[in-house]
């Protein structure tokens, strides 16, 4: 049974939210920001696993490692933040067109969005992203929190983006907040070819290990199906009622079967996260 009052340290290490993993990532790469900033300077085609084994190491970090291990998931992340950027196109002067580049980073285009991944407002929105996808996987599982409970959880998940460059003061002040720049985001996100052939490599995963492709299937039946649904359209995933009717039934059963499994099982991910991470800082 799920502790009465669970926090962030609770609920973070939870296996099952690994289920919601595709969710949190398509909806990063929705804002066009996020989506040129992986498309430029990932490889989801050949290196499958890299965004989801770096964010996990870093989630798990904050929610139940050291202090050290949350020193060195941040001096990781800023590292490979420092690259990721394309700066705004400088203004013509004198009738003369700027450099091709723009002074653009490596891999980025001057026709593309501005981004930099060490903007707080891009770290808002993968915050969130993280946040919002935990809840909808967990509550599904063991059902909505209580109120104190669940502001509590809110606030607490605020460290996924101030343990980087995000200012507190940034993260919405409570969950009708939250739920106000939640809505009000969705309403921005766009979804092109090249961020559509991103989600593309994502969930074909064809170069993952191949215990990840046997799972991607269903990996793609509950990705798609937590998506919201504007987001899906910008996608343009197909959906039907008989999707909705698969996936509801795979969590009828899948649920009891994982509230079953002992404690240890459920944590094992963040387990063998932490112990990854200690060897970078010995």
């Amino acid at each position: 049974m799920p502790p009465a009052n669970p926090t962030m340290a609770d609920i973070a290490p939870e296996s099952i939210l690994l289920a919601g993993a595709g969710r949190a990532i398509l909806l990063q790469i929705a804002h066009p920001a996020v989506g040129y900033g992986v498309a430029r300077h990932s490889d989801f085609a050949n290196r499958p696993m890299d965004r989801l084994n770096a964010t996990l190491s870093y989630i798990y970090a904050l929610s139940g490692g050291t202090e050290a291990d949350v020193h060195a998931m941040r001096k990781a992340v800023n590292r490979a933040h420092a690259g990721v950027r394309n700066p705004p196109r400088p203004p013509r002067e004198h009738g003369l067109e700027p450099a091709p580049d723009g002074g653009a980073a490596a891999g980025a285009h001057p026709d593309d969005p501005h981004y930099d991944a060490r903007d707080p407002e891009l770290q808002l929105w993968v915050a969130a992203t993280l946040y919002d996808t935990a809840l909808t996987v967990y509550e599904l599982v063991y059902g909505p929190l209580a109120e104190a409970s669940a502001e509590r959880v809110y606030r607490e998940y605020a460290r996924l983006g101030t343990a980087l460059q995000m200012p507190d003061g940034l993260w919405p002040a409570d969950r009708a907040a939250f739920r106000e720049y939640w809505n009000a985001q969705l309403t921005r996100l766009s979804v092109d070819d090249t961020v559509r052939g991103v989600a593309d490599a994502l969930l074909r995963a064809e170069k993952a290990p191949r215990a990840i492709r046997a799972v991607m299937p269903v990996a793609r039946l509950v990705t798609v199906a937590l998506l919201p649904e504007p987001v899906r359209a910008e996608f343009r995933f197909a959906w039907s009622g008989e999707r909705q009717r698969r996936f509801e039934r795979f969590v009828r059963v899948g649920v009891p079967v994982y509230r079953a499994l002992p404690r240890a099982i459920r944590r094992w991910p963040q387990r063998h996260y932490l112990a990854r991470i200690r060897t970078l800082h010995g």
